[in-house]
């Protein structure tokens, strides 16, 4: 199958790594990879901000990039930004009264998957070792973006394929539904409040014992791996991604409270 990668902005500016995971992974599988050049940003950040104009114009730069590629299937390592496509991208469109680029968004949004739903529905992945020759021995605990959970209704796709990774002892997070305090422009328009729900979640990490909190959202990762900086806390966030990408002869090297490099390529 070709496949083309939606990076995501935060993905490409912040968090390499993870997009290379997510080439390895499909790639290990047998999949052809390709990356529609030109591609930024879904214009979530926008759209939720209130700036629709502005949001159009990253609407209509995704829908020329992805028209412009050849392939079967997108996916995105990132719930909320496949949210986005789903969500916005055709409405924003319709708003602007641009009918045409609506339908062409809602197309590519059809065919654009976040990376569990990708692995599990479409290419039957359920035992990462097995499948994936996936191996990671650290304690793990997950959590659960809001978009994720409550939008796109991922259920336990992302754990459910993290606890079958060789080695990974997993250890279920209290109060799994609670926001990490994200919310894109909330944390910085509400930061107290914002600041009080991401201490509620180190607090809960803690409580498993796990040093390793996983997660399918970079964005929400990067807001709980800042609270556990701010408050010295021995905390690591990771990417399923890369916890799936992980093998024995390419492990991933956590390091500290940041995770520096993600796994070779096999």
């Amino acid at each position: 199958m070709r496949i083309a990668l939606f990076s995501t902005c935060i993905v490409d500016a912040m968090y390499p790594r993870v997009a290379r995971a997510t080439v390895d992974i499909l790639e290990r599988l047998g999949h052809e990879v390709v990356f529609p050049p030109g591609q930024t940003c879904c214009s979530q950040m926008h759209v939720n901000s209130g700036y629709f104009d502005d949001a159009y114009l990253v609407v209509k730069n995704h829908v020329k990039a992805f028209s412009a590629a050849d392939y079967d299937v997108a996916v995105a390592p990132s719930a909320s930004c496949v949210v986005s496509l789903n969500h916005q991208q055709g409405m924003v469109a319709r708003h602007a009264g641009d009918e045409e680029t609506a339908q062409r968004a809602e197309e590519i949004a059809g065919r654009t998957f976040e990376l569990s739903k990708l692995l599990i529905d479409v290419l039957g992945i359920t035992d990462a070792a097995e499948q994936l020759g996936s191996y990671f021995p650290h304690e793990v605990t997950f959590h659960s973006s809001c978009h994720g959970m409550r939008l796109m209704k991922l259920g336990s796709r992302q754990s459910d394929l993290i606890k079958t990774v060789e080695g990974v002892q997993f250890k279920e997070l209290p109060n799994l539904e609670e926001c990490c305090g994200f919310g894109g422009t909330f944390s910085f328009k509400n930061a107290d409040t914002s600041g009080a729900m991401a201490a509620d979640k180190l607090k809960n990490i803690e409580k498993t014992g796990a040093s390793i909190c996983a997660g399918g959202d970079v964005s929400c990762l990067m807001n709980i791996g800042g609270a556990a900086l701010k408050e010295n806390k021995d905390i690591t966030t990771v990417h399923f991604a890369e916890i799936l990408a992980s093998t024995r002869e390419h492990p991933l090297e956590v390091t500290g409270r940041v995770a520096m490099q993600g796994a070779g390529r096999n």
